[in-house]
């Protein structure tokens, strides 16, 4: 008697917990792109798109909230500026290579936009404040901007510009009929001339 070929199914390797998380986090990157960011995110949802059972998505992560902060963490790991050059260079300087960065990042920036828009208390939008307050005390001693600029809402408000750019990037493209590629060039001349202006200012009076 010849034996015959087994007909169950091949059992599926586990997953680790370092595998499921990360599935977890391209699942949510997915949702968000396919039905945008005010649609939000469900955590329900994001455990049946990455194939996995949903009580395991609150034992990674509890909350929205903090698996978009891990999907930010794992974005800001993929893709960093270098901190050994980044913050030796002058004020100017950083916000242009800030400003190319997000344009790099859509994703990341509105992930962050959802967290601003649900209030999250631990949204970190300068995750290294202290050493952004240090070069722009630098700054001021050094000449690169003003001795009575106010550096850190200078921080905040060039941030503010590009990070609402990347936002409405696709719609103000739409709106000014033009490709978004275009508009990206026209509008890293204009920003390039904001933060030199910044730099440049002189005390009233």
């Amino acid at each position: 008697m010849t034996e015959q070929p087994s007909t169950a199914p091949a059992r599926r390797r586990r997953r680790s917990r370092e595998e499921t998380k990360a599935d977890l986090l391209a699942a949510a990157l997915r949702l968000l792109r396919r039905d945008g960011v005010l649609a939000g995110i469900n955590l329900r949802e994001v455990a049946k798109e990455a194939g996995v059972n949903h009580g395991q998505i609150y034992v990674y992560f509890g909350s929205r909230q903090a698996l978009l902060r891990a999907a930010i963490a794992q974005m800001l790991e993929q893709d960093r500026l270098d901190p050994s050059t980044h913050w030796e260079q002058p004020f100017a300087e950083r916000r242009r290579a800030m400003w190319h960065w997000a344009l790099r990042q859509p994703d990341l920036v509105k992930l962050e936009a959802l967290l601003a828009l649900d209030e999250d208390p631990e949204l970190t939008p300068f995750p290294a404040l202290d050493l952004t307050r240090r070069a722009l005390e630098r700054d001021k001693s050094d000449g690169s901007l003003p001795a009575d600029a106010d550096g850190e809402v200078m921080h905040a408000m060039t941030a503010a510009a590009y990070f609402g750019y990347c936002i409405f990037r696709t719609a103000f493209a739409r709106d000014l009929d033009v490709p978004p590629e275009e508009l990206d060039a026209r509008a890293a001349r204009v920003y390039d001339q904001m933060v030199s202006a910044l730099a440049a200012q002189k005390p009233e009076g």
